[in-house]
């Protein structure tokens, strides 16, 4: 998610956990602690784009990462004296939570997070809420800013959190139940338009879990189709070839880790001299006319030769 959303969650898990001991305080231990995860984007100053690939939401993002930064962090927050009246396990619990969750939020969303390092770098991912989803953060929000400002100096001032942080959680757990209602629709579109449907992405557009891209890979094509919780399938399907073919023009490593970011639901497009890779997991801002002809989504990837090695770079179409 967003680095704001991400920020108030771990606040309100600080508040939750500490703020009847140190008071609001715990919040914003709490948000600083839950951004470390998001803090591997400073990296960029030492990797290149396309090193970044593997980087970001990468061991910061692990679960072991969790679990072993939590012990130096509260390890260190014991020993500069941050929570003198604290139990180390307490301190423990809080870090590792506000860890935990900021990794598992994200792998909520559609990017993809590799969860499993450094036993295995799958990008794991449910696909089932937008990065940015107000839906979600503005109880989180509501709930923090009743216990640390409203209701700081009452007894149950940690209950407004909590009730942030069920609603949100709840609203989580009720993507999950509409995307597997939304897959349905679009298996029983696609299968209606005769389409031999190997693998199904669904991914939701924008807030509120509102409007979704259903897209169905078959072995050489992705067909796109939208639909809308309020106006139902748009009956329009779009359909792209993959040309698998074209990465085989460019650097073996380089193209499979190309396949490896999209996890599989990528077209490949060959404009002037560069090889261009529309990446469907993580760009899906629709079906968009590049000057010459449709393609699926507004970013993507270039590959190019640049005296005799394969370089990389992106780059986005503008509507006009």
């Amino acid at each position: 998610m967003d680095s704001i959303t991400q920020a108030v969650l771990g606040a309100a898990i600080g508040e939750v956990v500490l703020g009847k001991k140190i008071g609001s305080k715990a919040a914003l231990y709490g948000a600083v602690i839950g951004s470390i995860p998001d803090f591997d984007v400073a990296l960029r100053l030492f990797y290149s784009p396309y090193e970044m690939l593997s980087i970001h939401r990468g061991y910061s993002h692990s679960i072991l990462f969790s679990f072993l930064g939590a012990l130096f962090l509260s390890f260190g927050l014991k020993k500069l004296n941050l929570f003198k009246t604290i139990s180390y396990p307490i301190i423990y619990l809080f870090t590792w939570l506000c860890l935990f969750t900021h990794m598992l939020l994200d792998a909520f969303t559609a990017y993809g997070t590799q969860l499993f390092l450094p036993f295995s770098n799958t990008r794991f991912g449910f696909d089932s809420v937008n990065v940015i989803d107000p839906v979600y953060t503005l109880p989180l929000l509501l709930g923090l800013i009743l216990s640390i400002k409203i209701y700081s100096n009452t007894n149950d001032r940690s209950k407004y959190a909590k009730y942030g942080l069920w609603f949100s959680t709840s609203y989580l757990v009720l993507t999950l139940v509409h995307k597997e209602m939304v897959k349905e629709k679009f298996y029983s579109s696609f299968s209606e338009k005769k389409i031999a449907t190997k693998e199904l992405l669904t991914m939701p557009v924008g807030i509120a879990n509102l409007n979704w891209y259903g897209i169905a890979k078959t072995n050489d094509s992705l067909y796109m189709q939208q639909y809308s919780l309020l106006g139902g399938l748009k009956n329009e399907v779009h359909s792209f070839p993959i040309h698998e073919n074209y990465l085989n023009e460019v650097d073996a490593e380089m193209a499979n880790t190309m396949r490896w970011f999209a996890k599989g639901f990528y077209t490949v497009d060959k404009v002037d001299n560069e090889i261009r890779i529309y990446n469907l997991q993580v760009d899906m801002r629709g079906v968009i006319f590049d000057g010459k002809k449709l393609v699926p989504t507004a970013g993507y990837f270039k590959l190019f030769s640049n005296n005799g090695k394969t370089e990389f770079g992106s780059g986005t179409i503008r509507k006009k």
